[in-house]
């Protein structure tokens, strides 16, 4: 199918040619036309699915049919709340780039940076508003955002926003907007609170599943070292001798780990950087564009940071520390494969983690291939631990770059 079939305007047509968009990917073939006829939509589906064109193209295309008043102030017709900072600018971005030629106006806001330029662009007027709760509910507090005209509300990747703590923020925002609106909502997993959400927000609406969390990308090659804790910082040092690593997400349980990785790689000679939850807006969009534009090698991010970052190319997924969560672990090896692009995804587990490794095993179904010939092999290693069908030495020489609740509470 493409996306000409899906009864999308020219303006937005054109934008997507732009962008390279050719055929929709499968929640677009199934969210759209049920969009365009404003029926509420609940969607399982994890990033990387395409889901954020899934809701902005209806959404565009539902405010681009009437006319906007020259003179008068913008009132905000669509809301879209994100968890992090990352993902909010990110979706803003979709907007911009499917909406350019329709003349409409957006804004992200968010905290952790001075609202008097996110303010300022309220007071002239928008059209589109997307945002983090907090932020948001501080600035309706303050009287810099009415929205009582919002016509469209998306609550994107809401598992995540209970994972923070966010739904009660969430929930006085939506106090704020009209009971009467199109409601759309997103979650990679569907945990009881939200599937309670989701009842007392949507009506009779249109359920989307795709790619659930429990299945692995396939372009992506998986492996496993068992390393001694101490010995991880080596280990990873060493596999970045390789060239053919060309891009690199590093995954932390924590933000002061991550900063610890980061001193040691730049010690022995490579580019990296971190962001997390301590890291200002500027310094962690910085690293970010840095790492995108490959002046960065190494990316060493918590997977609260991560979430929402969307990278094309990138090579490999380091999981330097195993999640508690298994599905998380799904959530951050699909940072690369995308597009249908090849990727590897490297996992160090340790003598206490592998009752981790073992839940992981069990959600995708499926052995990672263990790597035994390394110089950090794992002392005493149980028998039991050893891989049925080992991978007897690294090879990523042709490799191309193509979430359920985490616990911690250093982020």
């Amino acid at each position: 199918m493409l996306f000409e079939e899906l009864k999308i305007i020219e303006p937005i047509q054109k934008a997507l040619k732009t962008e390279g968009y050719t055929n929709p990917t499968p929640i677009q073939v199934k969210a759209i036309p049920s969009l365009l006829k404003g029926k509420d939509l609940l969607g399982c589906a994890q990033t990387g699915t395409g889901k954020t064109a899934a809701f902005a193209i209806p959404i565009l295309q539902g405010i681009a049919k009437f006319p906007v008043n020259p003179k008068g102030k913008r009132p905000i017709k669509a809301l879209i709340l994100a968890p992090t900072r990352e993902l909010a600018i990110q979706i803003g971005d979709s907007f911009k780039a499917y909406g350019r030629h329709l003349g409409l106006k957006s804004l992200v806001i968010y905290g952790g940076v001075s609202q008097n330029p996110q303010t300022k662009f309220l007071g002239i007027g928008i059209d589109i508003l997307v945002a983090t709760p907090g932020r948001l509910l501080d600035l309706i507090n303050q009287g810099f955002v009415k929205l009582d005209k919002v016509d469209y509300f998306v609550l994107d990747e809401s598992d995540q926003m209970l994972d923070m703590g966010m739904l009660p923020d969430v929930k006085r925002i939506i106090t704020n907007i009209p009971v009467k609106r199109q409601t759309m909502l997103f979650s990679a997993t569907m945990p009881e609170e939200i599937e309670k959400l989701a009842n007392q927000l949507l009506k009779d609406p249109m359920k989307v599943e795709v790619t659930p969390v429990s299945s692995t990308v396939e372009v992506i090659r998986q492996e496993v070292y068992f390393v001694n804790k101490k010995n991880k910082t080596a280990l990873l040092i060493e596999l970045l001798k390789n060239k053919d690593i060309l891009s690199a997400l590093v995954f932390s349980r924590t933000k002061r780990g991550a900063d610890k990785i980061v001193k040691s790689l730049v010690k022995a000679g490579y580019t990296a950087e971190a962001i997390h939850g301590n890291k200002s807006q500027n310094a962690r969009q910085a690293a970010l564009n840095s790492f995108k534009a490959k002046r960065t090698r190494i990316l060493v991010a918590t997977d609260i940071a991560a979430r929402g970052i969307d990278i094309d190319e990138l090579s490999h997924v380091f999981n330097f520390d195993l999640p508690e969560v298994p599905e998380t672990y799904v959530h951050r090896i699909g940072r690369t494969g995308r597009a249908g692009l090849g990727g590897i995804a490297i996992a160090f587990c340790d003598h206490e983690e592998k009752p981790l490794l073992k839940d992981i095993q069990k959600l995708i179904g499926k052995t990672i291939p263990v790597v035994e010939e390394h110089p950090f092999p794992l002392v005493d290693m149980p028998p039991e631990y050893k891989p049925a069908q080992p991978v007897k030495k690294l090879a990523v020489k042709n490799a191309r770059p193509s979430n359920r609740r985490p616990k911690y509470k250093d982020r």
